[in-house]
């Protein structure tokens, strides 16, 4: 008798385990963030990104596509004050022309995964130099470099320019006046 019970114990304690250690792993699988796999919001459409990148066609029945992609500059950091850490990052549209339109999106922390915010347009054709959030600002400063006033698209950025973004308490990215 004191065997049957030994290895009820046993085969009771290592379902109890097995069930422990299959539900940690699952809630850990919750706060995974890909941003090269996730829906963004782009001038009023959700464009799903896979592997970072997704084509769609510019009009319905075209030969001719817009295409999506992660950028990068991808940044860590509190932006709506809750003491989590919130992803920033840039994502691209080339809609087949000659602009290359950057944007930057916010993936706020939430206690189940994340929130993405809306596209935030930064510029067409520039050259991002870096995301930060400064420390305890709660701000997105992007970097990048421009053309100089008057200059035609075809001229290489080569002026300075920072946008200052900032999530409201509605959770939508907006731009911060200088």
């Amino acid at each position: 008798m004191g065997k049957t019970v030994v290895t009820a114990l046993t085969l009771v304690l290592a379902v109890l385990i097995g069930y422990f250690v299959s539900t940690r792993n699952m809630d850990s699988k919750i706060y995974v963030f890909d941003p090269r796999n996730a829906t963004y919001e782009i001038e009023g459409k959700e464009i799903l990104l896979i592997n970072g990148e997704a084509q769609i066609e510019t009009t319905p029945g075209s030969a001719s596509k817009t295409i999506v992609r992660y950028f990068g500059n991808e940044v860590e950091g509190d932006l709506n004050g809750d003491g989590l850490k919130d992803k920033a990052f840039l994502i691209t549209q080339d809609g087949g022309g000659s602009g290359l339109f950057y944007y930057a999106v916010v993936a706020l922390k939430i206690v189940d995964g994340y929130k993405i915010t809306n596209s935030f347009f930064i510029g067409d054709r520039i050259a991002p130099q870096s995301t930060y959030i400064p420390l305890n600002s709660m701000e997105l400063q992007v970097n990048y470099a421009e053309r100089k006033l008057g200059e035609p698209m075809t001229s290489e950025p080569s002026v300075g320019a920072v946008k200052l973004l900032k999530v409201t308490s509605e959770g939508v990215l907006e731009g911060l006046m200088k």
